[in-house]
């Protein structure tokens, strides 16, 4: 078993068992996701540090596993697509949210919570950060991350 394969199966379980009360478990979801695939991330040499500049990694994960919006086989994209994206979204958004401060928003109840999650920004400017990762895996570099997070931490 790929330790990208052990670490979902962790992430699942550690995801099913820490949602907080009060708190929607898309949110929870979140946080915990943004983590995973930060180790996923870094294990498989990229730099995923939470940082602005580690969005660039975001974009060369994406040259590298789905080069014209497709898996590549036997890739890292090529199991669990939805998941992965979904994680990645989380981890896009936690980067920019600890940059500038907000706070995860959604609705348990949405059949499509995981994309429509939503990051309100102290400013008051809303993102969908899953649903960037979502265009930037289908359309390619046109829709940078990195363009992305740059722009939305710019004061």
């Amino acid at each position: 078993m790929s330790y990208f394969r052990k670490l979902v199966i962790a992430a699942g379980l550690a995801i099913a068992t820490s949602a907080s009360a009060g708190e929607a478990k898309i949110v929870t979801d979140v946080g915990a996701s943004a983590d995973w695939i930060a180790k996923a991330l870094s294990s498989s040499g990229y730099k995923a540090d939470f940082s602005i500049d580690s969005l660039k990694e975001i974009d060369r994960f994406f040259e590298d596993h789905a080069p014209k919006g497709k898996p590549k086989p036997n890739g890292l994209l090529s199991e669990d697509l939805g998941a992965r994206l979904f994680s990645i979204g989380s981890y896009v958004g936690e980067v920019i949210r600890r940059k500038t401060g907000g706070k995860w928003q959604g609705n348990d109840r949405d059949p499509q919570a995981e994309v429509n999650v939503e990051l309100k920004l102290t400013n008051g400017t809303v993102l969908w950060p899953v649903k960037r990762v979502m265009k930037r895996f289908k359309l390619g570099s046109e829709e940078g991350i990195y363009a992305y997070g740059e722009t939305a931490v710019r004061p």
